[in-house]
């Protein structure tokens, strides 16, 4: 049974949340030459300051009379997406109702919306994709549409029908453009007939045999690209080089699209080596007008799924620009496209030539950035034409103004090649919202990220005058994000802004992998500063009681006894993941304490001359943060303690994580256990055993009790947070135990299979 909580009162929902950044979507107003290679842009008419003083630009002289927007509206859909829904619908005075799983009774999208309806359990398929449930909730809350957000049920063709079979409007493209542009094979039917050019491959709506994919993928060459049919977010995609490749390659696609769409069809096409990935955002009305509110660059992307993106598309000639824009709009109009919708590009690097990739019929994650440079609420514009108004410009009047990038904080170790993690937001700080820097939260501190979702946390928005400026700005941001409790991104998307390819706009899909070595710099030990901060962290907070008394009778002898000094040692280890270079290596602190608040500090690391801080002034100015005076400079460190400490290795815990934020970076220090665990559980990490590596479901067994395995092998397969896990064996061997079966949902550090190892 649906579950209702209270109904907010309507004075409740006129304050903003404290932990949702405002949504400023203005920037500075610029008389700018024309458009130029460096991405920076022109506009031709200024929109006024008052205008941006609102936060988005006012809808101009739309055509009386209107047609008034909706009272009440729900909202399909959880996290950051239903909370910006909720933002525009409080300012334009509509009333929101929230749906919600059972882990997220106390999500902040349910305390942010008027009203909210639990739908059932976690997993998605029994909430967040009940359709009955849904359309059930907003007829007994009588909401008169329903916005769909992005993921889940917003590009679902029978959902949109549904509802209109029930009498509620669909924020959304119509069903038959859905359906078309939904299906990747079709879509590109439609769009070589309106003149959209498109990747050469092989396609078809209808299932194919194996056996004809495997011909047709002989026929069209190697590299190709495999794809699903339907859906998108990289899911059921894979590139293939080689001949050997493709079977393997394929089922795994088809497994995983028939799992993400419930459909397992797929298609082929030539793999171009070195694109971009190019996107054009398209509205259209039910007056049959579409425009395009300019393009992005979404090349930079891990698992092909996008992780910063920026507007305008830097390099782009004039002519190239207009000419995407133009195919876009034809690409809309050839299904009579109501609505937000994404065009994606293929854009050849080599060449200058684009290709048609697909339509997503959907408000995309990236789509702040448009709205940075366009000045333009664009879910506001959803309502508008949603409720049969005309667009709110028409093509000469949109602006573009400035650059802009938005960066996405996944929950998610980049170094453990990207894969996702679960738990707590133990601790979270983020930079201050401004006219230029705009934040995108729906989960605040103390929120857990649940392995059912994807993994996305919050996006950082920057914008500026140029890509210099806008890249700035978005790095000083990621400096002061700071998060704490489980691995994130954040990191390595400082680095990615710090990248002097990356300023330099040497853009494609492949950036990730060609610049590795600079994005993942080999990390060996933690400077002295950090670990002298970490060990000044734990003594202030930890051991107060033990600091020498400013009222101690021995103070006002000439010699002190020896007792009056506080000596403290401490052992640091970084996290291995990190640290894979030495993984084991332990740097020592030493902290003497002679006097309240003054310190002398020696800090050990493994193979480097000590370093010592003399007459050290620190004191605690907040349960979380440091402040002192090392080498004559005054700092203020964030450390952070994680309690109960996570499994570093299979038989031994630490007893303590502290996350240090020094200077702009983040580092996180294991206090490590005896050296015999650690020897212990070293024995056990070389004996073929195969453990899970987050709370994940078990999507395939491969192998059985008494099986020979060799060392690579796949062994078991699973999911986790949309994405698929293969663990492979570490050694040849005989399996002795599986310990799970298809089906099973298995916590982080369960024993899946072990494996005798055979010399």
């Amino acid at each position: 049974m649906l579950r209702k909580r209270a109904t907010r009162f309507a004075a409740h929902r006129r304050l903003p949340h404290p932990e949702v950044g405002a949504v400023i979507a203005s920037t500075r107003l610029l008389h700018t030459a024309p458009s130029r290679s460096d991405g920076s842009s022109s506009v031709s008419r200024p929109l006024s300051r008052a205008t941006y003083a609102r936060g988005f630009a006012t809808v101009p002289d739309l055509p009386a009379p209107r047609k008034p927007l909706f009272t009440k509206i729900l909202i399909a859909n959880r996290g950051e997406i239903a909370c910006r829904v909720i933002r525009t619908c409080r300012k334009l005075g509509i009333s929101t109702v929230a749906v919600y799983s059972d882990v997220d009774e106390n999500a902040l999208h349910v305390q942010m919306a008027d009203e909210a309806y639990c739908l059932g359990p976690a997993p998605s398929a029994e909430s967040y994709l009940r359709i009955d449930k849904i359309v059930e909730v907003a007829k007994r809350s009588g909401a008169q549409a329903i916005h769909p957000g992005y993921g889940f049920l917003s590009e679902n063709a029978k959902f949109a029908e549904r509802l209109a079979a029930e009498g509620l409007v669909f924020i959304g493209p119509g069903v038959q453009a859905m359906k078309s542009m939904g299906s990747k094979s079709e879509s590109k039917d439609i769009m070589l007939a309106a003149g959209v050019p498109c990747v050469p491959g092989y396609h078809t709506s209808e299932p194919v045999p194996v056996s004809e994919l495997e011909a047709q993928a002989t026929k069209l060459g190697y590299p190709l690209l495999i794809k699903a049919v339907l859906g998108g977010g990289g899911k059921g995609m894979r590139i293939v080089r080689s001949a050997d490749e493709f079977l393997p390659a394929l089922e795994s696609a088809q497994r995983e699209a028939l799992k993400a769409f419930s459909d397992e069809r797929v298609l082929i096409e030539r793999w171009i080596e070195r694109p971009r990935h190019v996107e054009v955002q398209v509205f259209g009305d039910s007056m049959g007008n579409v425009v395009s509110l300019w393009e992005r660059d979404c090349s930079v992307q891990r698992r092909h799924q996008k992780i910063i993106e920026e507007a305008p598309a830097p390099g782009l000639s004039d002519e190239v620009r207009k000419d995407l824009s133009d195919k876009a709009v034809a690409a809309a109009k050839a299904v009579n496209y109501l609505g937000a919708g994404t065009v994606e590009f293929i854009l050849d690097c080599d060449t200058d030539e684009f290709y048609f990739m697909e339509m997503n019929t959907r408000l995309q994650v990236e789509h702040p950035v448009t709205e940075m440079i366009t000045g333009q609420d664009l879910v506001q514009w959803q309502l508008e034409v949603a409720s049969g108004n005309p667009l709110p410009l028409r093509q000469e009047e949109i602006p573009r103004i400035g650059h802009a990038f938005e960066a996405r904080i996944y929950a998610e170790n980049p170094r453990n090649d990207f894969l996702p993690d679960v738990g707590p937001l133990l601790y979270k700080s983020t930079p201050q919202p401004s006219e230029s820097l705009r934040l995108e939260e729906g989960f605040p501190q103390g929120s857990n990220i649940e392995v059912y979702y994807d993994p996305l946390i919050s996006k950082v928005v920057a914008h500026g005058r140029d890509r210099t400026e806008a890249l700035r700005i978005l790095k000083k941001a990621l400096e002061e994000y700071h998060v704490a409790g489980l691995s994130t991104n954040v990191e390595f998307l400082k680095s990615l802004a710090g990248n002097e390819a990356f300023i330099g706009q040497e853009l494609d899909t492949g950036f990730i992998a060609k610049h590795r070595a600079e994005l993942f710099p080999p990390i060996s030990v933690p400077p002295p500063d950090v670990l002298a901060q970490a060990a000044l962290f734990l003594l202030l907070r930890e051991q107060p009681l033990q600091l020498p008394s400013l009222s101690s009778p021995w103070r006002s002898l000439a010699f002190r006894r020896f007792s009056d000094i506080y000596e403290r040692h401490f052992r640091f280890q970084q996290d291995p993941l990190l640290n894979q270079e030495n993984p084991s290596a332990i740097s020592e602190v030493t902290v003497v304490s002679s006097k309240p608040g003054l310190f002398d500090i020696e800090v050990k690391n493994p193979n480097q001359e000590p370093t010592t801080f003399w007459d050290v002034k620190a004191q605690m100015t907040s349960p979380t943060t440091v402040s002192s005076t090392l080498v004559s400079q005054k700092v203020h460190t964030t450390v952070v303690q994680q309690s109960p400490p996570p499994t570093v290795l299979p038989t031994a815990t630490t007893t303590d994580r502290l996350h240090v934020f020094h200077e702009g970076h983040k580092t996180t220090l294991l206090i490590p256990p005896p050296n015999y665990l650690l020897q212990i559980a070293a024995e056990v990490m070389s004996s073929g055993v195969i453990r899970a590596p987050m709370p994940s479901l078990v999507v395939d067994v491969r192998v059985r009790k008494g099986d020979e395995v060799k060392k690579g092998q796949t062994i078991v397969v699973l999911e986790s947070m949309k994405t698929e896990i293969v663990l492979r064996a570490e050694v040849d061997g005989v399996v002795k135990v599986v310990g799970c079966k298809k089906g099973d949902m298995v916590e982080e550090g369960k024993e899946l299979v072990s494996i005798k190892d055979v010399p």
